[in-house]
């Protein structure tokens, strides 16, 4: 069985599906790997480590969509669709809730695609889990980036010109990428905060040290069964702003994470909120692909409002290119795994991982979320 493993086209984008390590484990265990010349340049790994791995490393993208299975970390372009054999597998993060046309081509070529960002989250897919495993590194990487704009110590300073209080940081959003915030802000010393919808996220706050803000809101239920936060009433969200105002306006740094899967960005953050803060406190946005949490974020951008730096970053996981490479490697051979039987493509949709991550097969779209959407 042949797998392939194209160079990522997104503007950005750095990482790559497969990295020299996980192409060993995949020959070593009989399959042949095709890769694209200058797949892995962006997070560091070149050609030749992919040679003495085992692969093959082709000429251009035709060469690497002509394989039995496509491993991808972004979704593909139409165009990229059509260089792939009708009937094989395409894995990936493929944004399916808002690519319809995407979803359709890939019926259309009776392409069998399953997204990372779809596997069940059961304690089995723990290791398919790309998502958290992406999650965790933007978290890391947005305190960083907040630390670097901050004109002020993160940690408490005892000077011979006096004591210099630590920094005060609000983190909204206590998933995977807010949970790893908070524990960066604290090693790195600050007096942190956090909010998040869900009340079951509040130990799993108060066990890194920071003080969890409860706001009471009119939805008993709270989570969905993926584990995210469910869409808040109009109600529940005015009360959810006009709290997390007052502690937003006495925060050096205010961190935000709040997403809900294939759906705007939740607005958490308005205008006034931002007016109150201090000149030189920074927010830093990681939903500004989705929308923003803060009225004020530009996508992509770097902004000064009212005093306030925001950050509007995108694909901050290309930033840290090396270790989100190598975690994603692993997901998504653990998820590959599930499809084999002694080295050949097994699909079992009877099991809940194969069928839970499927968006089309065999022509049809599969996926009861997607479906609905078309």
């Amino acid at each position: 069985m042949r797998i392939g493993v194209p160079k990522e086209i997104v503007a950005g984008e750095r990482r790559v599906a497969l990295v020299p390590q996980a192409v060993a484990k995949l020959v070593e265990a009989g399959f042949e790997v095709r890769v694209e010349s200058g797949a892995g340049d962006g997070s560091f790994f070149a050609d030749e480590a992919y040679k003495e791995a085992g692969a093959s490393v082709v000429s251009g993208p035709k060469e690497a969509y002509d394989a039995d299975v496509v491993f991808k970390v972004r979704k593909p372009e139409l165009s990229e669709v059509e260089m792939m054999r009708e009937g094989s597998v395409l894995i990936g993060f493929l944004e399916p809730l808002t690519s319809p046309e995407l979803v359709r081509k890939l019926a259309e070529r009776k392409v069998s695609a399953f997204a990372m960002e779809t596997v069940p989250r059961i304690s089995r897919a723990q290791k398919m889990d790309a998502l958290s495993s992406q999650a965790n590194l933007a978290g890391y990487k947005a305190v960083l980036i907040a630390a670097n704009s901050l004109a002020k110590f993160f940690p408490m300073s005892m000077t011979a010109a006096g004591t210099v209080p630590p920094a005060r940081a609000l983190v909204i959003g206590a998933g995977v990428a807010g949970l790893q915030a908070i524990a960066t802000c604290r090693r790195l010393g600050a007096r942190v905060e956090a909010f998040d919808i869900r009340p079951a996220v509040k130990e799993e706050v108060r066990s890194l040290g920071a003080r969890f803000i409860e706001i009471e809101l009119e939805e008993k239920e709270l989570e969905d069964a993926g584990g995210y936060g469910k869409e808040l009433s109009e109600e529940s969200k005015k009360r959810e702003q006009e709290v997390l105002a007052e502690h937003i306006k006495a925060s050096d740094i205010v961190i935000t994470t709040a997403a809900v899967p294939g759906k705007v960005a939740p607005r958490i953050i308005e205008e006034d909120a931002v007016k109150g803060m201090k000149a030189g406190s920074v927010i830093v946005d990681l939903a500004s692909e989705m929308g923003g949490n803060c009225v004020l974020t530009e996508a992509g951008k770097t902004v000064v409002k009212h005093g306030v730096i925001i950050h509007g970053p995108l694909n901050l996981f290309s930033e840290m290119a090396v270790d989100a490479s190598t975690l994603y490697s692993r997901n998504i051979t653990a998820l590959f795994n599930e499809f084999v039987e002694e080295g050949q493509l097994n699909l079992d949709f009877e099991d809940e991982v194969v069928s839970g991550s499927c968006v089309t097969h065999n022509g049809e779209v599969v996926n009861e979320s997607v479906k609905a959407l078309l």
